[in-house]
């Protein structure tokens, strides 16, 4: 799987392609871009937010469970030197105490929860 990115038409815009779907990142003016799409931060912030809710989706339909939807928001900010992930879920629908913890736990076992929790190597190659 990849995913590639190009140059835009902003100033620092890029286009990020990933199969048939694009999507454009920047950066706001106080940096030197035009705010015409994601930061790369608000990027991660939203890998693991939809992560997380589809994970979510999955389990309960799995279960057979009442949930309508989830409301997943993800704060995201850098304090004491570390990079910061709150993420915080809404249960929409007809579910009881112990279904919404067991939801709770299986939303750290999201894929990208497990990825940005676990061992991260980048391997760097150029031309």
């Amino acid at each position: 799987m990849e995913v590639k990115v190009t140059r835009g038409s902003g100033k620092l815009q890029q286009v990020v392609t990933a199969g048939n779907h694009t999507l454009l990142a920047d950066e706001p003016p106080a940096i030197g871009g035009e705010d015409t799409g994601f930061t790369p931060h608000q990027l991660l912030a939203a890998s693991l937010g939809a992560c997380t809710a589809l994970t979510l989706a999955l389990y309960a339909k799995r279960k057979a469970w009442d949930l309508a939807d989830v409301d997943v928001r993800v704060a995201y900010a850098e304090r004491d030197g570390a990079f910061v992930l709150e993420r915080h879920m809404r249960y929409i629908g007809q579910l009881d105490a112990e279904q919404k913890a067991r939801l709770t736990e299986i939303a750290n076992q999201c894929p990208i929860h497990k990825v940005l929790s676990g061992q991260i190597r980048i391997v760097s190659t150029a031309e």
